[in-house]
């Protein structure tokens, strides 16, 4: 009976973490095809099979949510990114792990990005606005820096590193105006060609 007692605490954690992630990828799907106006916690409600009392229970409002789906999503495409950056590798390789690791968020956290990059500047509330700077600014500077490791080392000719960083991040950064899922090639793909194209140029040798 203890035994039992003592993990409950731990399944009612899991099922309530369970439902936070299915609220927020529900409600960025919901902010990224009808806007933050267009949605209305009773939509949310529904898009999770929820009663809006439950939704309450987990959020105050739709704009809790909105700015847990703006930030995460910006803080968290860093770590994503980091993590899959390989120690020991070329500069040129650690830029190519940047790119399609950015190309496998955005397939994994389509509707989070896109929910995220229109509110990344029409955010009223100043602080939030300023932390996702911050992030954007890390993620930023992750890439310049790489950049700066290829020159040094050789790989790449000496250029402006912000204006070959704005470069990179542009490419990324436009995929969803266009991209579509049910397409051939995977954002990863993309992100991977885009890399050939801009580290190897256009020009025929």
């Amino acid at each position: 009976m203890a035994r039992a007692a003592a993990k409950m605490p731990m399944a009612e954690e899991s099922d309530s973490s369970e439902r936070i992630l299915q609220i927020l990828s529900e409600s960025a799907r919901l902010f990224a095809t009808d806007g933050y106006n267009g949605t209305s916690m009773r939509d949310i409600a529904e898009a999770c099979g929820i009663s809006k009392s439950l939704l309450y229970h987990h959020f105050t409002d739709k704009d809790e949510i909105f700015a847990r789906i703006a930030l995460g999503s910006t803080r968290e495409l860093y770590q994503f990114v980091v993590d899959r950056i390989p120690e020991g590798a070329t500069p040129s390789e650690r830029i190519r792990a940047f790119m399609t690791a950015t190309g496998e968020y955005f397939y994994r956290y389509r509707w989070a990005w896109l929910a995220s990059t229109s509110a990344f500047w029409n955010d009223p509330e100043q602080r939030r606005q300023r932390e996702r700077m911050m992030w954007r600014d890390r993620y930023e500077g992750l890439i310049r820096s790489l950049i700066e490791d290829a020159i040094k080392a050789g790989e790449i000719r000496p250029i402006d590193v912000p204006m070959a960083g704005r470069l990179v991040l542009s490419a990324l950064n436009w995929m969803h105006r266009w991209y579509k899922p049910e397409k051939d090639m995977s954002a990863s793909q993309i992100a991977d060609t885009y890399f050939e194209m801009i580290f190897h140029g256009l020009k025929a040798q």
